[in-house]
């Protein structure tokens, strides 16, 4: 992106320009208006996201992104699913394992490899209606002036 935009995103997650930018690239290059990111730095992902090796001696992961047209809707991952790699990663993120200690003791029993993700519910309806903003999608708009519907 630095390459060819002259933006510069910080080696952790895309900003909002940083998304815009790579869709409208996606949109010139692929003429798609959806485009996944991938190996994401494992700093930009949560504990539980299963690393992936490095890219350009930084550790990444198996996280993704979806965009739309520039705006992500949808983020998620594969996760961790052996135990001592969850150990690790939790004392990694320099979090308390004591208080992931419910969480963590399924894993002892045997997990599968499995994923998840979270799609902007709101966001895709305000893209797929051509809003000009995400609140209007909203059955009840929150924003630092209103908090009661």
């Amino acid at each position: 992106m630095e390459r060819e935009f002259g933006h510069l995103v910080g080696g952790k997650d895309l900003d909002p320009e940083g998304e815009r930018l790579l869709g409208e690239w996606a949109g010139r290059e692929l003429g798609s208006d959806f485009v996944f990111v991938t190996k994401f730095p494992q700093a930009a992902r949560p504990f539980y996201t299963h690393p992936d090796g490095e890219m350009d001696g930084v550790p990444v992961t198996r996280g993704f992104d979806l965009l739309l047209r520039g705006l992500e809707i949808t983020s998620g991952g594969q996760r961790i699913h052996d135990p001592e790699m969850l150990r690790r990663s939790i004392e990694a993120y320099g979090l308390n394992p004591e208080s992931l200690r419910a969480y963590a003791e399924v894993f002892r029993y045997g997990m599968p490899p499995h994923g998840g993700f979270a799609i902007g519910a709101e966001r895709l309806t305000a893209l797929l209606l051509g809003l000009s903003n995400v609140r209007m999608a909203r059955a009840f708009p929150r924003d630092r002036t209103r908090l009661q519907p």
